[in-house]
């Protein structure tokens, strides 16, 4: 089910939600950081900037709600590349300094940094401040953080078929064991190959070539809310129309 709502009720907070329905894999299309930037008549840079601290807002919402495993934010796309280089650079500036400020306090809340897509194309800085976050928290429990960087969901589908073919072609295993299970082996994080909730910002009703695979049986929530001016109670709000859902898989 796929519908743009607007805001269901403006003191939501987590004690609203049902404790036993929180999903467990919450992926977020964090869009609209331009649009706030011309509304308010600053840069893309400062728009940039200003949805690191929805970003900060939506990780600390998801690890009180104690239940969620799993948060992917979609930082930057394979088809970002083609925005300006004073933009792409402001971008990965943006992401090493945000892993500077933030890694302490996702550190101490026992979360683990992850990251998915063609990481070996990014720039070098931003390549090993991200590694050295993965690094710092891989031992972390409590919740997981995965970063889409250089992510396409077409790109992580052909990068998963090239694997399992590299096998076939070693004898490893045989093209009649291909199945469902083994491809979502090959994605590039098998541990959370299925999306509870999409959420996508700005209002925009497309998924933009985002996590296709995971998002087979996911309930998409769209609001009109810019990513800059996303906050907790605008993640409640998804999770609560979430919960008023039923999720039938293709049943009845």
């Amino acid at each position: 089910m796929i519908a743009l709502v607007t805001n269901r009720d403006k003191n939501m907070d987590a004690n609203d939600l049902d404790p036993n329905r929180i999903p467990r894999h919450i992926a977020i299309i964090m869009d609209g950081n331009s649009r706030w930037a011309r509304n308010h008549g600053v840069s893309r840079s400062a728009g940039h900037e200003a949805g690191a601290k929805s970003a900060r807002a939506a990780i600390e919402a998801c690890r009180e709600l104690g239940k969620v495993q799993a948060l992917t934010l979609y930082a930057f796309s394979t088809e970002n590349w083609r925005r300006s280089k004073t933009e792409v650079n402001a971008l990965f500036r943006l992401l090493s300094k945000y892993i500077a400020l933030e890694l302490d306090e996702i550190h101490k809340q026992n979360i683990r940094i992850r990251a998915i897509g063609r990481l070996d194309a990014l720039p070098q800085h931003a390549r090993e401040d991200m590694l050295h976050a993965i690094e710092r928290t891989r031992n972390n429990t409590a919740m997981t953080v995965l970063v889409a960087l250089n992510y396409g969901a077409r790109a992580e589908i052909v990068d998963a078929t090239r694997a399992i073919a590299e096998k076939i072609k070693a004898g490893v295993i045989e093209p009649t064991q291909i199945d469902e299970r083994l491809f979502a082996q090959h994605l590039y994080e098998p541990e959370f190959s299925e999306v509870d909730l999409l959420i996508r910002t700005s209002g925009e009703m497309r998924i933009s070539n985002f996590l296709l695979w995971q998002l087979s049986y996911a309930e998409i929530y769209v609001t009109p809310t810019l990513w800059p001016d996303f906050r907790k109670q605008h993640l409640y709000e998804a999770i609560a129309e979430f919960q008023a859902r039923q999720r039938r898989f293709g049943g009845r």
